[in-house]
């Protein structure tokens, strides 16, 4: 059951460009709260992991989620702030906040080792959708060049994230 909700996750994910905009890939404004969205995404995650896994290795991972997913969070609002461009609301943004409203409950019924591994798993597959869709479709779609910039120091930082959450679920023993 939590394989097919990651790989139902992963497959909305990899859709954002299509999703956010039609044709030509999302606009700026939209680029900017889809990956405000994502970035929060994780920052709850990792909340919910500093207070359900007993687990010293967990709760490191998410302490690091916290600090680098809020720093670039806030790093695109002063960028946004600067540029006076409003993040625009999009389907995009919207179905990855209740996929992530979906899974967060899933993870949050499971106790013990089952969160552990399960969270790590989870951490796995999203690192891997978005620095996906960072890739493929958000740094590509970007024309203001500070915005592509930020997109792709943040691409840099979540490479990192998704090589310690592999390690995390073998460690886990997953």
């Amino acid at each position: 059951m939590l394989r097919l909700a990651l790989v139902t996750t992963c497959f909305s994910l990899i859709a954002f460009g299509a999703a956010a905009q039609g044709s030509g890939g999302p606009s700026d404004p939209q680029i900017a709260h889809i990956a405000y969205t994502a970035g929060q995404i994780d920052i709850k995650a990792a909340e919910l992991a500093r207070k359900q896994s007993k687990s010293k290795d967990v709760r490191a991972f998410a302490n690091d989620m916290l600090r680098d997913h809020k720093a670039v969070n806030q790093q695109a609002l002063a960028l946004v702030k600067k540029l006076k461009v409003t993040p625009e609301d999009n389907d995009t943004s919207r179905s990855l906040s209740q996929q992530a409203q979906a899974k967060l409950k899933e993870l949050s019924a499971l106790k013990g080792a089952a969160f552990d591994r399960a969270y790590a798993q989870n951490e796995v597959a999203y690192h891997q959708t978005v620095n996906s869709a960072l890739q493929t479709t958000l740094i590509p779609s970007a024309q203001n060049p500070e915005l592509k910039g930020l997109l792709t120091t943040g691409l840099k930082i979540f490479q990192g994230h998704q090589q310690h959450a592999e390690h995390l679920v073998q460690d886990l023993g997953q």
